[in-house]
C-alpha cells in the first residue's frame, strides 16, 4: 500500500472513530458532516462526504466496522452448542457477543449507545437490522430458542422478543454511558452484565402469558 493510500486509510478509520463518538454522545441527526470533519481534524469540512458519501452510508459503514467481530463471537457460541442447548444457552448466543465485544474494546466505548440512538430513528434502524438478519449465526441461535418457545403463542413470542431486543440495546448503552461519565453501575464487569442479562430475559420468555379476555 503507497502512502497515499495508507494517509487515506487512516482519514477514513478517523472520520469512524469520531463519527461513533458525536453520534453516540449527542444523536444521529444533531451532528452534521461538517462537525464530524473539524473534529477528526480534516481541513477540508467535505472530507466526510468524500470518504463515505450520504450520512447513511457513514452509519452503514459504523455498523459494519464492529459487527463483523460480533458475528465471529456469536458463531463460536453458536457452534459449541451445536444445536443441543436449553433456553439460556440460546439467550447467551444472543446476548454474548456484544457484552464480550465491548469488554474487548475497552473503556471508552460508543458503540452501544451508536446502536441505540441508530434504533430509535426510524429512517436509520433498517441498516442495523439489515445487517443483524444477514447474520447466519444470529438466524440460527434464534431458530434455537425458537425450539425452546415452541409452546409459546407466535404473538407472544414475537412481542417478547421485541421486550429483549430493547432490553438488550438499552441496557447495554446505559452501562457503557455510566461507564463514561464515572457512576456507578449495577454490575462490576460486562461479563457480569452479560450474565445479569441473560437472567432477565430468560425469565422473560418463560413468564406466564396471561390469556386473552
Amino acid at each position: 500500500m503507497n502512502v497515499k493510500a495508507d494517509r487515506a486509510s487512516a482519514t477514513r478509520e478517523s472520520i469512524l472513530a469520531t463519527a461513533e463518538r458525536l453520534f453516540a454522545e449527542h444523536g444521529v441527526h444533531a451532528v452534521s458532516n461538517r462537525h464530524i470533519s473539524e473534529a477528526a481534524g480534516q481541513g477540508n469540512n467535505a472530507a466526510v462526504n468524500y470518504h463515505f458519501g450520504t450520512k447513511v452510508d457513514l452509519v452503514r459503514a459504523i455498523a459494519r466496522k464492529h459487527f463483523g467481530r460480533i458475528e465471529r463471537l456469536r458463531e463460536e457460541l453458536v457452534d459449541a452448542i451445536d444445536g443441543d442447548g436449553d433456553l439460556r444457552d440460546w439467550v447467551a448466543c444472543l446476548v454474548r457477543p456484544s457484552t464480550s465485544y465491548l469488554h474487548e474494546l475497552g473503556s471508552p466505548t460508543w458503540f452501544a449507545r451508536f446502536s441505540a440512538q441508530v434504533m430509535t430513528d426510524p429512517a436509520l434502524r433498517v441498516i442495523v437490522l439489515e445487517e443483524s438478519l444477514s447474520s447466519p449465526a444470529l438466524a440460527r441461535a434464534v431458530e434455537g430458542l425458537n425450539r425452546c418457545l415452541d409452546g409459546l403463542p407466535p404473538e407472544v413470542r414475537a412481542e417478547r422478543g421485541d421486550m429483549a431486543r430493547q432490553l438488550m440495546i438499552h441496557m447495554t448503552a446505559e452501562r457503557e454511558r455510566a461507564l463514561a461519565e464515572g457512576t456507578p453501575t449495577p454490575r462490576a464487569s460486562w461479563n457480569d452484565a452479560g450474565t445479569g442479562l441473560i437472567d432477565a430475559i430468560t425469565g422473560l420468555l418463560l413468564a406466564p402469558v396471561t390469556p386473552a379476555s
